[in-house]
Protein backbone atom coordinates (compact mmCIF):
# COMPACT_ATOMS: atom_id res chain seq x y z
CA UNK A 1 0.00 0.00 0.00
CA UNK A 2 1.30 3.36 -1.13
CA UNK A 3 2.39 5.53 1.60
CA UNK A 4 1.41 9.66 1.66
CA UNK A 5 2.44 11.75 4.48
CA UNK A 6 0.96 15.22 4.27
CA UNK A 7 2.51 17.91 5.80
CA UNK A 8 0.67 21.66 6.22
CA UNK A 9 2.73 24.42 5.23
CA UNK A 10 2.34 28.26 5.99
CA UNK A 11 1.19 28.93 2.85
CA UNK A 12 -0.10 25.28 1.50
CA UNK A 13 -0.06 22.02 2.01
CA UNK A 14 2.50 19.51 0.89
CA UNK A 15 2.75 16.14 0.79
CA UNK A 16 5.75 13.65 0.51
CA UNK A 17 5.56 10.71 -1.03
CA UNK A 18 6.89 6.78 -1.17
CA UNK A 19 5.94 6.02 -4.23
CA UNK A 20 8.13 7.22 -6.06
CA UNK A 21 7.56 4.98 -9.02
CA UNK A 22 4.53 7.16 -9.91
CA UNK A 23 6.60 9.83 -10.80
CA UNK A 24 8.78 10.63 -13.84
CA UNK A 25 11.45 13.32 -15.06
CA UNK A 26 9.41 16.19 -15.90
CA UNK A 27 9.54 16.62 -20.22
CA UNK A 28 11.21 20.73 -19.53
CA UNK A 29 14.10 18.80 -17.39
CA UNK A 30 17.37 19.46 -19.14
CA UNK A 31 19.16 16.21 -20.80
CA UNK A 32 19.30 13.38 -18.12
CA UNK A 33 18.29 15.42 -15.31
CA UNK A 34 15.86 13.17 -12.88
CA UNK A 35 14.58 16.18 -10.68
CA UNK A 36 12.53 18.12 -11.22
CA UNK A 37 9.60 15.13 -11.12
CA UNK A 38 5.46 15.16 -12.41
CA UNK A 39 3.35 12.32 -11.56
CA UNK A 40 -0.07 12.04 -13.14
CA UNK A 41 -1.82 13.96 -10.87
CA UNK A 42 -0.25 16.96 -11.32
CA UNK A 43 2.14 16.41 -7.96
CA UNK A 44 5.27 17.57 -8.64
CA UNK A 45 8.95 16.70 -6.91
CA UNK A 46 11.79 19.15 -6.40
CA UNK A 47 15.21 17.80 -5.15
CA UNK A 48 18.56 20.20 -4.69
CA UNK A 49 21.88 19.64 -3.20
CA UNK A 50 22.80 22.20 -0.40
CA UNK A 51 24.35 20.49 2.00
CA UNK A 52 25.42 23.52 3.93
CA UNK A 53 22.43 25.28 3.56
CA UNK A 54 20.39 26.30 6.61
CA UNK A 55 16.91 27.32 5.08
CA UNK A 56 15.91 26.20 1.68
CA UNK A 57 12.06 27.24 0.35
CA UNK A 58 10.25 26.30 -2.89
CA UNK A 59 8.78 29.17 -4.35
CA UNK A 60 6.00 28.25 -7.47
CA UNK A 61 4.69 31.95 -8.52
CA UNK A 62 1.76 30.60 -9.28
CA UNK A 63 1.61 28.41 -6.76
CA UNK A 64 3.44 26.78 -3.31
CA UNK A 65 5.46 28.79 -1.68
CA UNK A 66 6.90 26.56 1.08
CA UNK A 67 10.09 24.99 2.52
CA UNK A 68 11.71 22.16 1.68
CA UNK A 69 13.41 19.54 3.62
CA UNK A 70 16.81 18.76 4.57
CA UNK A 71 17.60 15.02 3.78
CA UNK A 72 20.63 13.08 5.55
CA UNK A 73 22.93 13.10 2.22
CA UNK A 74 22.43 16.79 1.92
CA UNK A 75 19.61 17.25 -0.53
CA UNK A 76 16.50 19.39 0.13
CA UNK A 77 13.49 17.45 -1.52
CA UNK A 78 9.73 18.49 -1.39
CA UNK A 79 6.51 17.28 -3.17
CA UNK A 80 3.74 19.41 -4.01
CA UNK A 81 0.25 18.95 -3.77
CA UNK A 82 -0.93 19.06 -7.48
CA UNK A 83 -1.05 21.81 -9.36
CA UNK A 84 -2.83 22.65 -12.40
CA UNK A 85 -1.91 21.17 -15.66
CA UNK A 86 0.31 23.64 -17.85
CA UNK A 87 4.24 25.50 -17.49
CA UNK A 88 4.66 26.86 -13.83
CA UNK A 89 8.07 29.13 -13.38
CA UNK A 90 9.77 28.53 -10.07
CA UNK A 91 12.69 29.51 -8.53
CA UNK A 92 14.39 27.61 -5.09
CA UNK A 93 15.37 30.40 -2.26
CA UNK A 94 18.97 29.04 -0.47
CA UNK A 95 19.73 31.22 2.51
CA UNK A 96 17.49 34.10 0.83
CA UNK A 97 19.03 33.83 -2.27
CA UNK A 98 16.74 32.66 -5.27
CA UNK A 99 18.40 30.27 -7.57
CA UNK A 100 17.72 28.42 -10.77
CA UNK A 101 17.09 24.47 -10.18
CA UNK A 102 19.92 22.93 -12.36
CA UNK A 103 17.60 20.31 -13.48
CA UNK A 104 15.47 22.52 -15.40
CA UNK A 105 15.80 24.34 -18.92
CA UNK A 106 15.02 28.10 -17.79
CA UNK A 107 12.72 30.26 -19.76
CA UNK A 108 13.10 34.11 -19.88
CA UNK A 109 10.05 34.83 -17.39
CA UNK A 110 10.00 38.11 -14.96
CA UNK A 111 12.78 40.12 -16.98
CA UNK A 112 15.03 36.94 -15.98
CA UNK A 113 15.95 33.31 -16.70
CA UNK A 114 13.85 31.37 -14.55
CA UNK A 115 13.10 27.61 -13.92
CA UNK A 116 9.90 26.14 -14.99
CA UNK A 117 8.47 22.91 -14.98
CA UNK A 118 5.92 21.24 -17.48
CA UNK A 119 2.53 19.61 -15.92
CA UNK A 120 0.84 17.82 -18.95
CA UNK A 121 -3.27 18.16 -19.50
CA UNK A 122 -4.21 14.06 -19.30
CA UNK A 123 -5.46 13.45 -23.11
CA UNK A 124 -4.37 17.13 -24.55
CA UNK A 125 -2.30 17.10 -27.53
CA UNK A 126 -2.81 20.29 -29.43
CA UNK A 127 0.18 21.97 -27.80
CA UNK A 128 2.70 18.87 -28.41
CA UNK A 129 4.71 17.99 -31.24
CA UNK A 130 3.00 15.29 -33.09
CA UNK A 131 3.62 13.43 -36.56
CA UNK A 132 1.99 15.78 -38.55
CA UNK A 133 3.88 18.82 -41.18
CA UNK A 134 5.91 20.67 -39.24
CA UNK A 135 6.69 24.49 -39.74
CA UNK A 136 9.63 27.02 -39.44
CA UNK A 137 10.65 28.81 -37.04
CA UNK A 138 13.06 31.25 -37.92
CA UNK A 139 15.11 34.05 -35.46
CA UNK A 140 15.45 37.12 -37.71
CA UNK A 141 16.98 40.46 -37.08
CA UNK A 142 15.92 43.92 -38.89
CA UNK A 143 17.19 47.15 -38.11
CA UNK A 144 14.63 50.21 -37.01
CA UNK A 145 14.80 53.44 -37.83
CA UNK A 146 12.46 53.87 -34.68
CA UNK A 147 15.00 52.97 -31.99
CA UNK A 148 17.93 53.10 -34.37
CA UNK A 149 18.59 49.66 -32.92
CA UNK A 150 19.16 46.34 -34.40
CA UNK A 151 15.77 44.25 -33.29
CA UNK A 152 15.39 40.44 -32.78
CA UNK A 153 11.64 38.26 -33.70
CA UNK A 154 10.79 35.12 -33.79
CA UNK A 155 8.61 34.21 -37.44
CA UNK A 156 6.60 31.10 -37.56
CA UNK A 157 6.73 29.65 -41.71
CA UNK A 158 3.52 26.96 -42.08
CA UNK A 159 4.60 23.51 -43.28
CA UNK A 160 3.76 24.15 -46.95
CA UNK A 161 5.73 27.40 -47.02
CA UNK A 162 8.85 25.89 -49.06
CA UNK A 163 6.93 23.57 -51.01
CA UNK A 164 4.22 26.15 -52.03
CA UNK A 165 6.76 29.27 -53.37
CA UNK A 166 3.58 31.04 -55.20
CA UNK A 167 1.29 30.87 -52.42
CA UNK A 168 0.76 33.73 -50.33
CA UNK A 169 0.05 33.81 -46.95
CA UNK A 170 -1.69 36.08 -44.02
CA UNK A 171 0.12 36.68 -41.28
CA UNK A 172 -0.58 37.28 -37.18
CA UNK A 173 1.50 39.14 -34.87
CA UNK A 174 1.33 37.46 -31.67
CA UNK A 175 3.25 39.07 -28.81
CA UNK A 176 3.95 38.31 -25.43
CA UNK A 177 3.88 39.40 -21.84
CA UNK A 178 5.60 41.58 -19.44
CA UNK A 179 8.46 40.46 -18.40
CA UNK A 180 9.05 37.96 -21.09
CA UNK A 181 10.05 38.43 -24.64
CA UNK A 182 9.54 36.81 -28.56
CA UNK A 183 10.77 33.74 -27.45
CA UNK A 184 7.85 33.20 -25.35
CA UNK A 185 5.69 32.25 -27.44
CA UNK A 186 7.74 29.13 -28.91
CA UNK A 187 9.57 28.08 -25.68
CA UNK A 188 7.21 28.57 -23.15
CA UNK A 189 3.81 28.97 -25.49
CA UNK A 190 4.60 26.34 -27.87
CA UNK A 191 2.94 28.27 -30.65
CA UNK A 192 4.64 26.50 -33.24
CA UNK A 193 3.19 22.82 -32.46
CA UNK A 194 -0.56 24.52 -31.92
CA UNK A 195 -0.21 25.97 -35.51
CA UNK A 196 0.83 22.62 -36.75
CA UNK A 197 -1.47 20.65 -35.15
CA UNK A 198 -4.53 22.83 -36.02
CA UNK A 199 -3.66 23.04 -39.68
CA UNK A 200 -3.07 19.51 -40.13
CA UNK A 201 -6.46 18.71 -39.13
CA UNK A 202 -7.54 21.90 -41.10
CA UNK A 203 -9.16 23.59 -38.11
CA UNK A 204 -6.66 26.65 -39.02
CA UNK A 205 -5.96 28.56 -42.06
CA UNK A 206 -1.58 28.19 -43.02
CA UNK A 207 -0.33 31.20 -41.59
CA UNK A 208 3.14 33.00 -41.06
CA UNK A 209 3.37 34.20 -37.30
CA UNK A 210 5.69 37.17 -35.99
CA UNK A 211 6.70 37.59 -32.64
CA UNK A 212 8.57 40.71 -31.60
CA UNK A 213 10.39 42.16 -28.88
CA UNK A 214 7.45 44.53 -27.12
CA UNK A 215 10.15 46.14 -25.34
CA UNK A 216 11.39 49.44 -27.19
CA UNK A 217 12.32 52.78 -26.80
CA UNK A 218 13.67 55.22 -29.21
CA UNK A 219 17.28 56.72 -28.93
CA UNK A 220 16.19 59.66 -26.55
CA UNK A 221 14.81 57.95 -24.11
CA UNK A 222 16.03 56.51 -21.06
CA UNK A 223 16.10 52.52 -20.47
CA UNK A 224 13.46 51.46 -18.03
CA UNK A 225 15.09 49.64 -14.74
CA UNK A 226 13.94 50.04 -11.41
CA UNK A 227 12.08 52.97 -9.78
CA UNK A 228 12.52 56.61 -11.63
CA UNK A 229 14.32 58.92 -9.57
CA UNK A 230 13.12 62.18 -8.15
CA UNK A 231 12.17 65.00 -10.58
CA UNK A 232 12.37 62.89 -13.49
CA UNK A 233 9.52 60.85 -15.65
CA UNK A 234 7.34 58.44 -13.47
CA UNK A 235 6.88 54.76 -14.55
CA UNK A 236 3.92 55.26 -16.42
CA UNK A 237 5.12 58.06 -18.34
CA UNK A 238 7.86 56.38 -19.63
CA UNK A 239 5.75 53.40 -20.23
CA UNK A 240 3.75 54.85 -22.39
CA UNK A 241 6.90 56.07 -24.38
CA UNK A 242 7.74 52.58 -24.88
CA UNK A 243 4.74 51.73 -25.88
CA UNK A 244 4.50 54.54 -28.52
CA UNK A 245 8.32 53.53 -29.86
CA UNK A 246 6.80 49.88 -30.44
CA UNK A 247 3.72 50.94 -32.18
CA UNK A 248 5.82 52.72 -34.39
CA UNK A 249 8.28 50.13 -34.87
CA UNK A 250 5.40 47.66 -35.20
CA UNK A 251 3.76 49.96 -38.36
CA UNK A 252 6.24 51.32 -39.99
CA UNK A 253 9.29 49.31 -39.45
CA UNK A 254 8.53 45.57 -38.81
CA UNK A 255 4.77 44.98 -41.25
CA UNK A 256 7.25 46.78 -44.00
CA UNK A 257 9.97 44.23 -43.24
CA UNK A 258 7.97 40.96 -42.87
CA UNK A 259 5.35 42.09 -46.30
CA UNK A 260 9.08 42.57 -47.88
CA UNK A 261 10.89 39.66 -46.56
CA UNK A 262 7.89 36.72 -46.92
CA UNK A 263 5.46 35.97 -48.97
CA UNK A 264 2.64 37.50 -47.29
CA UNK A 265 -0.76 38.64 -48.14
CA UNK A 266 0.20 42.39 -47.65
CA UNK A 267 -3.46 43.58 -46.70
CA UNK A 268 -5.59 44.50 -43.34
CA UNK A 269 -7.79 41.95 -44.55
CA UNK A 270 -4.56 39.65 -43.90
CA UNK A 271 -3.49 40.53 -41.15
CA UNK A 272 -4.59 40.09 -37.56
CA UNK A 273 -2.58 41.01 -34.05
CA UNK A 274 -2.85 39.59 -30.61
CA UNK A 275 -1.40 39.52 -27.49
CA UNK A 276 -1.25 38.42 -23.76
CA UNK A 277 -1.34 40.83 -20.87
CA UNK A 278 1.28 43.05 -21.77
CA UNK A 279 0.95 41.81 -25.29
CA UNK A 280 -2.98 42.23 -25.11
CA UNK A 281 -2.55 45.92 -24.13
CA UNK A 282 -0.04 46.54 -27.39
CA UNK A 283 -2.62 45.25 -29.34
CA UNK A 284 -5.98 47.04 -28.36
CA UNK A 285 -2.96 50.34 -28.30
CA UNK A 286 -2.48 49.22 -31.81
CA UNK A 287 -4.74 48.20 -34.09
CA UNK A 288 -7.56 50.23 -32.53
CA UNK A 289 -5.20 53.27 -34.16
CA UNK A 290 -4.55 51.59 -36.99
CA UNK A 291 -7.82 50.06 -38.41
CA UNK A 292 -6.61 50.64 -41.95
CA UNK A 293 -3.97 47.97 -41.16
CA UNK A 294 -5.60 45.08 -39.11
CA UNK A 295 -9.12 43.56 -39.16
CA UNK A 296 -8.83 41.03 -36.87
CA UNK A 297 -7.81 41.61 -32.84
CA UNK A 298 -7.02 39.33 -30.11
CA UNK A 299 -6.33 40.44 -26.44
CA UNK A 300 -5.28 36.85 -24.28
CA UNK A 301 -5.29 38.49 -20.38
CA UNK A 302 -4.91 42.05 -21.35
CA UNK A 303 -6.57 44.50 -23.24
CA UNK A 304 -5.26 47.94 -22.46
CA UNK A 305 -7.15 50.78 -22.78
CA UNK A 306 -8.38 53.50 -19.84
CA UNK A 307 -6.74 53.21 -16.25
CA UNK A 308 -8.77 54.73 -14.77
CA UNK A 309 -11.41 53.24 -12.09
CA UNK A 310 -14.85 53.69 -14.61
CA UNK A 311 -16.14 51.49 -17.03
CA UNK A 312 -14.90 51.85 -20.70
CA UNK A 313 -16.98 54.72 -22.86
CA UNK A 314 -17.46 53.92 -26.28
CA UNK A 315 -18.06 56.81 -27.81
CA UNK A 316 -14.47 58.41 -26.19
CA UNK A 317 -12.03 55.41 -25.35
CA UNK A 318 -10.16 53.06 -27.50
CA UNK A 319 -9.84 56.10 -30.08
CA UNK A 320 -12.98 56.47 -30.74
CA UNK A 321 -13.26 52.90 -32.55
CA UNK A 322 -16.42 51.73 -30.80
CA UNK A 323 -18.60 54.65 -31.31
CA UNK A 324 -20.19 53.48 -34.50
CA UNK A 325 -20.96 49.85 -34.23
CA UNK A 326 -21.91 49.20 -37.65
CA UNK A 327 -18.24 50.71 -39.01
CA UNK A 328 -16.77 48.88 -36.70
CA UNK A 329 -18.77 45.92 -38.28
CA UNK A 330 -17.25 46.60 -41.34
CA UNK A 331 -13.94 46.88 -40.36
CA UNK A 332 -13.15 44.33 -38.06
CA UNK A 333 -14.15 40.78 -38.77
CA UNK A 334 -13.04 39.40 -35.27
CA UNK A 335 -12.26 40.97 -32.07
CA UNK A 336 -11.51 38.41 -29.48
CA UNK A 337 -11.07 38.71 -25.57
CA UNK A 338 -9.79 35.16 -23.71
CA UNK A 339 -9.13 35.00 -19.75
CA UNK A 340 -8.87 32.06 -17.68
CA UNK A 341 -11.25 31.35 -15.49
CA UNK A 342 -8.90 30.90 -12.20
CA UNK A 343 -7.13 34.80 -13.23
CA UNK A 344 -7.07 37.27 -10.62
CA UNK A 345 -9.85 40.20 -10.37
CA UNK A 346 -6.96 42.71 -11.19
CA UNK A 347 -6.47 41.26 -14.66
CA UNK A 348 -9.64 40.29 -15.59
CA UNK A 349 -12.29 43.22 -14.11
CA UNK A 350 -11.50 45.63 -16.76
CA UNK A 351 -11.64 42.78 -19.69
CA UNK A 352 -15.44 41.77 -18.19
CA UNK A 353 -16.59 45.38 -17.84
CA UNK A 354 -15.34 45.84 -21.41
CA UNK A 355 -17.12 42.62 -22.37
CA UNK A 356 -20.37 43.69 -20.89
CA UNK A 357 -19.99 47.27 -22.47
CA UNK A 358 -19.65 45.94 -26.02
CA UNK A 359 -22.33 43.47 -25.35
CA UNK A 360 -24.57 46.72 -24.20
CA UNK A 361 -23.41 48.93 -27.03
CA UNK A 362 -24.29 46.10 -30.03
CA UNK A 363 -20.42 45.75 -30.58
CA UNK A 364 -19.83 41.87 -31.95
CA UNK A 365 -16.89 40.54 -30.07
CA UNK A 366 -15.89 36.76 -28.71
CA UNK A 367 -15.50 36.47 -24.55
CA UNK A 368 -13.72 32.77 -24.09
CA UNK A 369 -13.04 31.84 -21.13
CA UNK A 370 -10.18 29.33 -20.17
CA UNK A 371 -11.70 26.76 -17.58
CA UNK A 372 -10.00 26.84 -14.39
CA UNK A 373 -6.62 28.35 -15.12
CA UNK A 374 -4.82 31.49 -13.94
CA UNK A 375 -2.72 34.11 -15.04
CA UNK A 376 -0.69 31.66 -17.15
CA UNK A 377 0.43 29.83 -20.34
CA UNK A 378 -2.07 26.84 -20.18
CA UNK A 379 -4.10 29.75 -20.19
CA UNK A 380 -2.66 31.51 -23.48
CA UNK A 381 -2.50 28.12 -25.10
CA UNK A 382 -5.83 27.53 -25.01
CA UNK A 383 -6.93 31.08 -26.10
CA UNK A 384 -3.88 30.59 -29.31
CA UNK A 385 -5.78 27.58 -30.10
CA UNK A 386 -9.15 29.42 -30.14
CA UNK A 387 -8.24 32.54 -31.66
CA UNK A 388 -5.69 30.97 -34.56
CA UNK A 389 -8.66 28.21 -35.66
CA UNK A 390 -11.16 31.36 -36.09
CA UNK A 391 -8.48 33.90 -38.21
CA UNK A 392 -8.51 35.14 -42.00
CA UNK A 393 -12.29 33.12 -42.36
CA UNK A 394 -15.33 33.99 -44.59
CA UNK A 395 -17.66 36.11 -42.08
Amino acid sequence: MKKLICLTMLMASVCMADDAASFRPAETNVWGAEYPRVDDTGRVQVRIKAPDATKVKLNFWSGPKVDMEKQADGFWTLTTTPLAPGLHYYVINVDGADLSDPGSTAFFGGSRYVSAVEVPEPGSTYYSIQDVPQGQVRDVWYHSKVTDTWRHAMVYLPPDYESQPKKRYPVLYLQHGGGENETGWIRQGRANFILDNLIAKGEAKPMIVVMANGYARRPDTPAMSGPPPAGSMSSAQMRNLMVAAFEEDVTQVLIPFVDRTYRTVANRDNRAMAGLSMGGFQTFHITLNHLDKFSYIGGFSGIGGMMEDRKPDLKTDYYGAFADPAAFKKKVRLLYFGVGSAEPERFTARIRDLHNVLTEGGIEHVYWESPGTDHEWQTWRRNLKDFASRLFREK
